[in-house]
């Protein structure tokens, strides 16, 4: 039976706006960017529930929202990501977060606009909220509060949380970041960070011994059973009663750290439903962690990325290929005197037309580098249908081909700006494009010296023909 993990904690729409700055505004000396798309996800306690889906338990997700048009789009991505939704309450006295970023095309944040309310919930919705944890708490494997200092966290309902989960025999995992440490006064586990612990106890953290001395004041100053604090990419930190213990993280090249807190609580909480005990739920969420900081953003970590590590197919050996979209320009500043070549693409399904035309493409420069457009891009492009395979899957697929040096994932139509960064030496792609001028790009590289390929593609071998061939082959059967 599938584990079960309850998710208690501050939820937030994570809103992006991507778009072009041409121009200073007339009215202020600031830019306007021209919004060209907009990306909604699931932010908070919610996107560690996705991450704890990812590790491979079932998540419930239990918070509070406005009843306003936040609090509906909220819900509408709840049901796309299969997050239950039945103890997530609307409170019309309160607005649902929304954090809306604004980033020009070079991936650069301009700015963050905030709305939201951070005062403690009512005592009614708080009421409303322990009555259906007290009914519903033995269903549940774990409980595990994710706390944003944005009020569904307030300290008489945490404590009242804590209590009923210690009386049920629930393990109470909290990822804290409020400076009231007493409100998590027994609960079988606190995760900080190493700036948490530091702000949490005053105490210096710059070496692993004020660290572990930190985590220790903590534990005690709290009465909980552990404290686990992440330290980025210098690995896990757990202290308890009999002392403390160094988990070293995982050997990747460190792109990006948002998100890794995330995956690392949502992965012990998942190994600890599971049954595992706790030095092995550490092992693997240390594991997650590692994997999550070699990637952009915030996207989730999958079991079969840790279990592959776990079967010493170290993810190493795969993730420095894949290059965040804003450190694309890296390729060419650190390879100044190789022959760039670059291509783009979807490569939904890999087939065998796919890897003649990137070994092809491999042989004419020293590095090969992949534009792979984002699920968003394959969307607009293809239609609703596709992709089959998501981003993270089919950079996987590429990175694992000996000839494939980089993927670079970008969530525009055209790699138009891609290939500004990269500034390749060669620029390939399928023959059917009949002449150079028609591909994307070639004026840039032509510009600097470069040159335009086009290479045949193996006749009948194609994504779609696949897809087409499964569908026929489908309804034959039925």
């Amino acid at each position: 039976m599938v584990s079960k993990v309850l998710v208690i904690g501050d939820v937030m729409i994570d809103r992006y706006i991507y778009g072009k700055v041409k121009r200073i505004s007339p009215e202020a000396p600031v830019p306007v960017i021209l919004g060209a798309e907009k990306k909604s996800v699931l932010g908070g306690a919610a996107n560690v529930a996705l991450n704890v889906k990812a590790a491979g338990s079932d998540a419930a997700l239990m918070s509070v929202i406005g009843s306003d048009a936040g609090g509906e789009e909220f819900v509408n991505l709840l049901k796309q990501n299969e997050i239950d939704s039945e103890f997530v309450l609307h409170d019309e006295s309160r607005r649902t977060t929304l954090k809306t970023r604004f980033i020009a095309e070079n991936g650069q944040q301009l700015l963050r606009e905030d709305e939201e309310v951070t005062t403690d919930i009512s005592d009614a919705v708080e009421k409303q909220m322990i009555q259906l944890l007290a009914d519903h708490i033995d269903q549940f494997d774990v409980v595990l509060l994710s706390d944003y200092c944005k009020g569904v966290l307030s300290a008489s309902f945490t404590q009242k949380v804590i209590q009923i989960a210690n009386d049920h025999k629930k393990k109470v995992l909290i990822d804290v970041k409020d400076t009231d440490i007493h409100k998590y006064d027994n609960a079988y586990l606190l995760k900080p960070n190493q700036k948490e612990i530091g702000n949490l106890t005053g105490m210096p953290v710059s070496t692993v011994q004020e660290i572990a001395a930190a985590a220790e004041a903590l534990r005690k100053q709290c009465k909980c059973a552990y404290i686990l604090v992440t330290m980025g990419g210098n690995g896990m930190l757990l202290t308890g009663s009999a002392g403390y213990r160094v988990f070293p993280s995982a050997k990747v090249e460190v792109y990006d750290v948002t998100g890794a807190g995330d995956t690392a609580i949502a992965y012990l909480a998942s190994e600890i439903a599971d049954g595992s005990d706790l030095v092995k739920a550490i092992e693997v969420a240390n594991i997650a962690a590692g994997i999550q900081v070699a990637k952009r953003g915030t996207s989730k970590v999958s079991r079969s990325e840790v279990n592959n590590y776990i079967n010493n197919k170290n993810p190493e050996e795969w993730h420095h290929k894949v290059i965040p979209y804003e450190k694309a320009s890296k390729i060419r500043a650190e390879n100044p005197e190789k022959k760039i070549v670059f291509t783009n693409g979807c490569f939904d399904i890999l087939h065998i037309g796919h890897l003649r035309y990137l070994r092809k493409a491999s042989e004419i420069g020293d590095l090969l580098v992949i534009g792979l457009n984002s699920d968003d891009s394959v969307r607009r492009l293809k239609g609703s249908s596709r992709p089959i395979n998501n981003s993270e899957d089919r950079s996987e697929m590429l990175a694992a081909l000996p000839f494939v040096d980089y993927i670079v994932e970008f969530d525009q139509d055209t790699p138009y700006e891609l290939i500004k960064k990269v500034q390749p030496d060669v620029l390939v792609k399928g023959a059917d494009y009949k002449k150079k001028e028609n591909v994307v790009g070639w004026d840039i590289v032509e510009n600097r010296g470069g040159t335009v390929k086009l290479i045949d593609y193996v006749a009948g071998k194609s994504t779609t023909n696949i897809i087409n061939k499964i569908n026929h082959e489908k309804e034959k059967k039925q």
